[in-house]
């Protein structure tokens, strides 16, 4: 739905259509947060450092939450896609900004096809290779559906709901030591930089950015008037995430602190898998392959949608349509990728988020200088100094951390 439709309904279907597209907006952001990489990150982590990894979730829940807002409503008061507003501000970063978001999402969408055959092989004991291929198909078929936002908007949303419901189930099976990990939220016994930038990179790094504020610009909730409802927005997603976060790691770690060893290397090694399966059997092995399967199918869709997104940049004539085939197409290469690739899926998943945490800088750094010297690319609007402050603090913190992590997390794709 264009801006142009909006302005032709009655208050109350504007208002509703509105709601309808925050909510979308809103799944769409914590389900790609929420993917398979940062399963898979999380109980990587949560196997090899205990309860010191809550520090970790910590700083990308915070992370998380100035870049989410910053970008949001930057997005939304100037009305552009993030590679346009890139263009405006600093000529020719938008095609730079464009191909390394594509190429961050290519990356993790080979890592989401991976997590899905991951799933469907704890769920069902299907192949990892054909449970991957099919997940990809059937995220195709939603691309070529007549109503295809209408369907991601609803599969999302249930999809969305169904991992956290069933990983609040497993966290209370698992019984974990909440004291200790809530003492290591604030008071690690260690620090991890490399740790703390893959799983910024699986929450908020790449393409997930861009992910729920490219969905509100395609559906026309944009402009100053829709500024607020658009931070509620924003900050409504940030909660969901960071809960479903907080409670995915206390799943696991009730399953560390009570002595079981979750491999994490090799190439079948599935570390979320062995712990849902040690806190509630083998009913829990297959909730964890359906919450998998449901966190994969949504980031590839999530992924292909942003990522395609960009491509605007290139050709301003593509519509909705251009975007739909590009988008499909995206998915099918990401499959042939996956099909031939030899690398561990668990590892690369976790790859993939420490590669896309290298990425946030750059996008970071471009809206922090549209903020502070471009208010009229946003309408003559003064921007909250407290969120540029916030934001370039992050944007320093982001390039130090990337910067410190390169080594170690290509390193990751060493697993054999």
């Amino acid at each position: 739905m264009s801006q142009t439709d909006t302005l032709a309904m009655p208050a109350r279907d504007f208002a509703k259509a509105r709601r309808a597209s925050l909510l979308g907006a809103i799944f769409m952001m914590a389900t790609s947060a929420i993917g398979p990489g940062f399963i898979t990150q999380t109980a990587t982590f949560t196997a090899t450092m205990g309860a010191a990894f809550a520090f970790g979730i910590l700083a990308s829940i915070i992370i998380d939450f100035i870049v989410q807002l910053n970008v949001w409503r930057i997005v939304t008061l100037t009305r552009m896609r993030a590679s346009d507003i890139a263009n405006a501000a600093v000529p020719g970063s938008g095609y730079v900004l464009a191909v390394m978001v594509m190429f961050g999402g290519l990356v993790f969408n080979v890592g989401n096809i991976a997590g899905a055959g991951l799933g469907l092989n704890a769920l069902l004991g299907l192949d990892v290779k054909w449970g991957g291929m099919l997940s990809a198909a059937l995220a195709i078929g939603l691309f070529l559906s007549r109503r295809a936002g209408a369907a991601m908007d609803r599969s999302i949303i249930f999809l969305g709901l169904l991992m956290i419901l069933m990983t609040v189930f497993v966290m209370f099976a698992s019984n974990p030591p909440v004291g200790e990990a809530l003492r290591q939220t604030v008071m690690p016994d260690t620090i991890n930089f490399a740790t703390i930038t893959t799983i910024v990179g699986g929450t908020v790094g790449g393409y997930i950015t861009y992910a729920g504020a490219h969905r509100l610009l395609d559906k026309g909730v944009v402009g100053a008037e829709n500024l607020s409802v658009v931070t509620r927005g924003s900050i409504n997603g940030i909660i969901v995430t960071g809960i479903m976060r907080y409670v995915l790691f206390l799943a696991v770690l009730g399953v560390v602190a009570s002595g079981v060893v979750i491999d994490v290397s090799g190439q079948t090694a599935n570390p979320a898998a062995q712990a849902f399966q040690a806190a509630a059997g083998d009913i829990g092995l297959r909730i964890f392959g359906l919450i998998l399967w449901a966190a994969a199918l949504t980031s590839i869709v999530g992924a292909a949608y942003t990522s395609m997104s960009f491509i605007t940049v290139f050709n301003g004539k593509i519509g909705e349509k251009g975007r739909n085939l590009a988008t499909v197409i995206f998915i099918a290469v990401s499959l042939a990728v996956f099909a031939f690739i030899g690398t561990a899926p668990a590892a690369l998943l976790v790859f993939a988020g420490g590669f896309n945490g290298l990425i946030l800088p750059l996008g970071l750094t471009i809206f922090m200088i549209v903020g502070w010297t471009r208010s009229d690319l946003m309408g003559g609007h003064q921007y909250s100094r407290v969120l540029l402050v916030l934001g370039s603090i992050c944007c320093v913190l982001t390039w130090y951390m990337g910067y410190k992590s390169i080594g170690p997390i290509f390193a990751f794709l060493s697993v054999n």
